[in-house]
């Protein structure tokens, strides 16, 4: 079909959607009208929840500046309440005069929108996009209450891409755009006619059944030459008199965390670039989420000079790399802070899964193996959803070559493959 809002597809929208009778959906512009035990209550169990999509993070973003109108993150959250008031989906939602900070890139998508459409007053921007923002942490998006069955869950997530659709229509948007989700929420998508577009990272992964004993267990199961260059990198480090502090929740007191900010800033300023996350979001997500995070200080003389922070899901077992920032050059510091520090303590920790973030070839000589990321997206033109898709055909074809050939460079040996 060429657009969402035939006729077919809204009433087969409908009709599923009724398996979860009375729900009313709810525009939040304002997080304080959203209760936050409410919302946690969706994300406490899903992949990236803890501490990606709980409602301290997410209001840290929008109170401290970093994720405002005034920065082009307009909040627009989505709740789906029963009668009694009860929230049973929801979604985090902004409107975007933007693309920056999203990690699946559709400037092209915008120019192509604009040049054929400028002329009739319509504009790409403002947009619909569901994402949590500047952390391309694949999960769910179209939440869903954990007391739901599957079936009624899935029915959940119809009536929310529903509404999504229907909201663009209402504010002459131009596209909606759902970032980083899960396959369950993919297969709602397809369904409702949204395009789907694959993306690549890149995680490391504990051994199973038996998990690594430590960093030279770890090592053990890498081909010789991966092995040795980790092990090179990591004594320049040591040989430029670095060492390192690991500092885990409550023990990260105000001035650390005001280094950290001071070493993150400095990533975006050498390169002419203002920093996404203001220091009042760290001041906030370190009150209000202080089991969440670990950091990795390095020094040099007595002085600090870097800092990494890990993000952690001390239920799932996950950490995520997400941040950091260097005031003095080492040559290898950056592999040191934010790949052998986490991953050692993740396998001292008994962690499941390390995330290194979006991009980045240079990871899975180092462990970190490719995972397919997946986003949805519906667009209001019906041209520029056809050439859209047109591309997303081309493009998936060229990930899965990009897919099967990282596969062939695989940097464990052939019995250390992970499955």
């Amino acid at each position: 079909m060429d657009r969402f809002d035939s006729v077919g597809a809204r009433a087969d929208a409908g009709a599923q959607a009724s398996m979860v009778p009375g729900l009313t959906a709810h525009w939040h512009d304002d997080l304080a009208q959203i209760p936050a035990e409410a919302w946690d209550e969706l994300v406490s169990t899903v992949d990236g929840g803890t501490p990606f999509l709980r409602m301290a993070l997410l209001k840290a973003m929008v109170d401290s500046g970093s994720a405002c109108s005034e920065t082009g993150w307009q909040p627009q959250f989505l709740t789906l309440q029963d009668a009694q008031g009860r929230i049973l989906g929801a979604c985090p939602l902004f409107v975007k005069s933007h693309s920056y900070g999203e990690y699946v890139f559709d400037w092209a998508w915008a120019d192509a929108h604009d040049r054929a459409l400028a002329r009739h007053g319509q504009r790409y921007y403002p947009k619909l996009l569901s994402a949590v923002p500047f952390s391309p942490i694949p999960g769910q998006r179209l939440l869903t209450h954990p007391d739901l069955s599957a079936s009624e869950q899935q029915a959940v997530r119809r009536r929310l891409l529903q509404t999504l659709a229907e909201r663009c229509e209402a504010q002459g948007l131009s596209s909606a755009h759902v970032l980083f989700v899960s396959d369950d929420e993919v297969s709602v998508a397809r369904e409702q006619g949204w395009l789907v577009r694959q993306g690549v990272q890149f995680h490391w992964q504990n051994r199973v059944p038996e998990p690594f004993a430590d960093f030279d267990d770890f090592l053990a199961s890498l081909q010789r030459d991966k092995r040795k260059k980790i092990q090179q990198e990591r004594r320049k480090v040591r040989e430029a008199g670095v060492s390192f502090e690991v500092l885990q929740g409550p023990e990260i007191q105000p001035p650390d965390w005001d280094f950290f900010a001071r070493c993150y800033a400095q990533t975006y300023h050498e390169r002419g670039q203002q920093p996404y996350l203001t220091p009042g979001f760290w001041q906030q997500v370190a009150s209000a989420l202080p089991d969440c995070w670990v950091l990795f200080v390095a020094s040099q003389n007595g002085q600090r000079i870097a800092a990494a922070l890990l993000a952690i899901d001390p239920v799932q077992k996950v950490a995520y790399g997400r941040y950091w920032g260097a005031l003095a050059e080492v040559s290898c510091l950056h592999f040191e802070a934010c790949y052998y520090q986490p991953l050692s303590w993740c396998i001292t920790k008994g962690m499941r899964r390390f995330e290194g973030g979006a991009q980045g070839e240079h990871k899975l000589t180092r462990g970190l193996l490719p995972v397919q990321t997946q986003s949805v997206h519906w667009l209001q033109h019906a041209g520029l959803r056809e050439a859209v898709a047109n591309f997303l055909m081309r493009e998936t074809l060229g990930i899965d070559q990009y897919k099967t050939e990282l596969g062939e460079r695989s940097p464990f040996k052939p019995a250390d493959q992970p499955p």
